[in-house]
């Protein structure tokens, strides 16, 4: 769930609140290019005010002149777009694309209030809407869950789905920690250095002095946490990195130079991490774009984690240590074709 998402539901209660009726729209499914995902919201009041986004404004449009034409359904119903080539251009659905909404008619905030206090309190929350009657129920969710539409049920799941562990509260971890809150990761900043925990500075994150692999056992990652360790402190980083490595979380990643980060994959070896495990280690941390600003490492860092919570194969993006092995790789052939 991103904070655009979060932002629909709470403007949906408050104009419930203040008596006037809501239509909410979901992305259940789409089919090729789609400019916004499954799970995607929007809420339309009754006089056509609109939040949140489902594509890139044609089908807002559509929505709110349907809104004003027909008035709120009185049960969920079930919109397509795109179905055809000359309807795919009329709504800006590239490339033949398709999409398929949930249409919720909305009354009372009471429902969306238990949602939002939940949220809040940091829970991870399924919502099913059964179709038929237009009832709405809530429970528990667990990380591996996702949106799902089985033409009787929608369920959605809502809350910090993604959680990152921070190793260490220095500047660089401020630059990532401000990029990663964008990104809607919930986010726990672990250091232990009393010279670096008074000086944090980023609203909205959890910092903690406990030792860093006392946080990764504590956090228990699952496949939608990520840990990064940006101390460069091997007393603080390695137990913590192989904790995490052995763990399911998805992403898992420590800053240095390539020599510091081999150094570190042999230690971790000597802690009986297999070389599996090892493997999985992504260091340095990053995708190479010439980066050296601690906000330049921070994007590099970003950037990386992005791709592989997005499942952007490794042949598609470029690690720090391959794109610097071929940078050295194509200046020794250079040097080598000058000599001749």
């Amino acid at each position: 769930m991103d904070s655009l998402d979060h932002d629909v539901l709470t403007r949906a209660r408050d104009w419930l609140a203040a008596g006037r009726r809501v239509l909410l729209a979901t992305v259940v499914r789409t089919w090729g290019s789609s400019p916004r995902p499954p799970g995607a919201l929007l809420a339309l009041r009754d006089d056509g005010r609109a939040v949140g986004s489902v594509s890139g404004g044609c089908i807002e449009d559509d929505l709110i002149d349907r809104l004003h034409r027909d008035g709120l359904p009185a049960v969920p119903q079930l919109v397509s777009y795109g179905v055809g080539a000359e309807e795919a251009r009329r709504f800006g659905l590239p490339c033949g694309g398709t999409m398929e909404l949930v249409l919720e008619p909305l009354a009372d905030p009471a429902p969306l209030d238990a949602l939002l206090a939940r949220l809040a309190a940091g829970e991870l929350v399924e919502r099913r809407l059964d179709m038929a009657s237009g009832t709405a129920s809530l429970a528990a969710a667990h990380p591996e869950q996702g949106l799902a539409y089985d033409g009787r049920t929608l369920t959605s799941v809502f809350g910090p789905r993604y959680r990152l562990l921070l190793i260490g509260a220095g500047q660089l971890s401020e630059s990532l920690a401000r990029i990663a809150l964008a990104l809607d990761f919930a986010i726990t900043v672990c250091d232990p250095r009393e010279e670096y925990h008074e000086e944090w500075r980023v609203p909205g994150t959890t910092l903690t002095r406990d030792m860093p692999d006392d946080v990764v056992i504590a956090m228990r990652p699952d496949a939608r946490t990520a840990v990064i360790a940006l101390t460069h402190d091997p007393k603080l980083d390695d137990l913590a990195l192989m904790e995490a490595l052995r763990s399911p979380a998805f992403y898992v990643a420590a800053l240095g130079s390539r020599r510091n980060n081999a150094a570190r994959r042999e230690r971790l070896r000597e802690f009986d991490v297999s070389e599996a495990q090892v493997a999985a280690l992504r260091g340095p941390a990053g995708l190479y774009i010439g980066s050296r600003t601690p906000a330049e490492i921070a994007v590099s860092i970003a950037a990386e984690l992005v791709a592989v919570k997005n499942g952007v194969t490794p042949e598609r993006v470029l690690p720090v240590a391959e794109a610097k092995a071929a940078l050295e790789l194509a200046a020794d052939t250079l040097s080598s074709c000058a000599a001749r």
